[in-house]
């Protein structure tokens, strides 16, 4: 579940906020910002529409908030890549932070891959300035990792989206996933997921 930190100068104001988040996330997450209504968000979150209205000006003004509170949150693995750590051990346990969130944040996820299917119009600036300046700083350090030959050669930025890809599949195409898998193998897909992306990427980095 995402964590908003909702404003409110009560418990009660602070708990309605957070219900509203709560229930918007689901409702983005399966229709995106076009599809949603205000009247489905209230529903969900067992409040009456004027109620939501009291606490936002509007969907877009929820799905702002929830956008941003998303993308500090799904940078953050990144940021936690280390030039102290041993480079393969650093890689792959960004593999694992990205694959756990996509195991525990699938309606972040399938948002997030929502507002990109529609040309990313409320964050492309954000894709541009803060994430771009994060993505150049940590493919600089896999760079160097590379250069100095404690991993494979690669190309940093393909690397990245290939991590990307392959972890946020299990979130945004779940039930694809479920569906192929069947039921037998269901509940198991994430540490089948873990290992075989573990494997995959170790052959990939190690020189």
């Amino acid at each position: 579940m995402t964590t908003i930190r909702p404003g409110g100068k009560t418990r009660i104001q602070r708990e309605k906020r957070q219900a509203i988040f709560e229930a918007a996330l689901d409702v983005f997450s399966e229709a995106g910002l076009r599809g949603a209504t205000l009247d489905r968000i209230a529903a969900k979150a067992g409040l009456s529409k004027p109620n939501v209205v009291y606490y936002f000006d509007g969907k877009e003004a929820i799905y702002r908030d929830l956008l941003e509170a998303l993308l500090d949150i799904w940078i953050d693995p990144l940021r936690q890549l280390s030039a102290e750590g041993d480079p393969v051990e650093e890689l792959i346990a960004y593999v694992h932070r990205k694959l756990d969130m996509s195991r525990d944040m699938p309606r972040e996820s399938r948002l997030f891959a929502t507002e990109m299917i529609q040309n990313a119009p409320h964050i492309s600036d954000v894709l541009s300035g803060t994430l771009k300046a994060l993505v150049d700083e940590k493919t600089a350090l896999i760079q160097s990792w590379a250069n100095a030959g404690r991993i494979a050669k690669v190309d940093p930025y393909h690397l990245i989206f290939s991590i990307w890809a392959t972890t946020q599949h299990y979130a945004d195409f779940d039930v694809q996933v479920r569906g192929v898998l069947g039921e037998a193998r269901e509940a198991a897909r994430f540490d089948e997921a873990k290992v075989f992306l573990t494997t995959l990427f170790e052959r990939l980095l190690r020189p």
